[in-house]
């Protein structure tokens, strides 16, 4: 059982002894009969169940659908209710959406104008990508998006802009630091724990499991944060993949454009880059962008520390190199030059899973390839080197003749699945384009999978 305070709608709540896998959704609608809150698929893809949550980064569109209420605790949230004034004027946004016809049948609009106030508030104009995660089928999103841009330039309401100043700081009975919650994990090796919950809250929604003891980690700053020395760049594993693309793109800019497609808005804001390793899925998209860059893994067991490589981190399907009460610490990534190009292939340019995830990282000097780093999601049973592909370029000169016949060593490195998303055949081949789309690229050929040309 939790505890939690939180501000809803501009008033303080505050629950004792509550079912911490209880979601904000079912909260919302069950015991407090705000039901502008939709459910649509129930695992964080439509964005009809989004709200606008608040705490000292600023205002966040979330899926309430996958977010539990003590993830809630010392933040401040606002449904679609909430968002109008309290004596019932329209947020800009509202206001746009029907000055511009933006609602049709209605179930995704109270999605949709929590996602437009998040960005509003913190003055946002990328609109194709924070709408990205709300699923309309009848407007087409034109007039959606004219009225987000309607209302850019609209100011904040007060309502809005003072919500945390209400609530403050209130004590917690969850872990706030990493030395408590080291020892508690530590004590309690076959409990849960809980970073974004955009993969254990499917977990809950569809699976419908009972998952015994949870630590929530959103309130832990230690784990938290990029810090950035000469000589590397550390993440911390409660680094949110919004706050980490953010970042990335002044360093590795094709790393940041990956993530731009990684879930949505609402997703990236709420998974963390440790929960995407420590979960070891094969298609997970960061994984091998790390791997291909370098990456050591900092694990924590009570007061004992490790440093591995990524990669050995992920031993088999499911099976990861974590002791019982080990938990995901950071990530870094030694500082280097860009050679990196991250390649998500989907059917769906946002919001989908990868079929295959390539990540390409070559040093070339004086014509000859000198390193070669080349990882693959959906390749394998987990996130994986080309290590024959990377054997046939180094010491040889950079031309396509090389990097095709590197290419055709991708059966030697991998055995791919036929599943729902490819063929296995069609996974290999694509993986070995992908060398090839890298060295045209390197060698000033413009790509764009948003672009069409004969």
């Amino acid at each position: 059982m939790a505890d939690v305070s939180f501000l809803l709608n501009g008033e303080i709540v505050r629950l004792d002894g509550i079912d911490p896998t209880t979601t904000l959704l079912d909260w919302l609608r069950d015991s407090r009969g705000l039901t502008g809150t939709k459910e649509g698929c129930n695992e964080g893809d439509c964005g009809a169940c989004t709200v606008v949550v608040t705490d000292g980064g600023g205002p966040r569109a979330l899926n309430a659908c996958i977010l539990f209420l003590p993830q809630l605790h010392g933040r401040a949230v606002r449904t679609v209710e909430g968002i109008a004034g309290p004596d019932g004027q329209l947020h800009p946004v509202q206001q746009a959406m029907v000055d511009l016809h933006g609602s049709q049948c209605g179930f995704c609009t109270p999605g949709f104008i929590a996602s437009m106030a998040a960005a509003h508030a913190a003055g946002a104009t990328d609109f194709n990508d924070k709408l990205a995660g709300n699923l309309c089928r009848c407007t087409g999103y034109a007039p959606i998006v004219r009225a987000a841009e309607a209302a850019a330039s609209e100011p904040v309401p007060d309502w809005m802009a003072e919500d945390l100043a209400v609530l403050g700081a209130p004590e917690s009975d969850m872990p706030v630091t990493a030395d408590a919650l080291a020892e508690w994990y530590l004590a309690n090796p076959d409990a849960t724990l809980v970073a974004g919950a955009t993969d254990v809250g499917l977990w809950i929604t569809k699976q419908f499991r009972k998952i015994g003891p949870v630590a929530f980690l959103n309130r832990i700053p230690e784990l938290a944060g990029i810090a950035v020395t000469d000589e590397a760049i550390r993440i911390g594993a409660m680094t949110t993949v919004s706050e980490f693309g953010a970042f990335i793109a002044g360093h590795h800019p094709g790393l940041a454009e990956m993530i731009r497609r990684y879930g949505s808005t609402q997703v990236r804001n709420a998974a963390t880059v440790g929960g995407n390793i420590a979960n070891g899925s094969p298609i997970g998209d960061s994984p091998p962008a790390l791997i291909a860059l370098g990456a050591t893994l900092h694990l924590r067991c009570g007061a004992d520390r490790r440093a591995i490589p990524l990669e050995s981190f992920f031993l088999d399907y499911g099976r990861q190199d974590r002791k019982p009460g080990e938990f995901v610490e950071a990530v870094s990534l030694p500082r280097q030059p860009d050679r990196l190009k991250c390649y998500k292939l989907s059917k769906r340019f946002d919001q989908d899973i990868s079929a295959v995830m390539g990540a390409l990282s070559v040093t070339v000097e004086d014509g000859a390839v000198t390193a070669a780093r080349i990882a693959f999601g959906g390749m394998a049973g987990i996130p994986k080197r080309a290590a024959a592909v990377e054997a046939a370029l180094l010491g040889r000169p950079w031309t396509l003749e090389t990097v095709t016949a590197a290419a055709a060593k991708m059966a030697e490195d991998f055995t791919p699945l036929s599943d729902m998303r490819a063929s296995a055949d069609y996974r290999l081949k694509a993986a070995a384009n992908m060398l090839i789309r890298y060295f045209h690229e390197d060698q000033g050929t413009a790509a764009n999978v948003l672009e069409v040309s004969a």
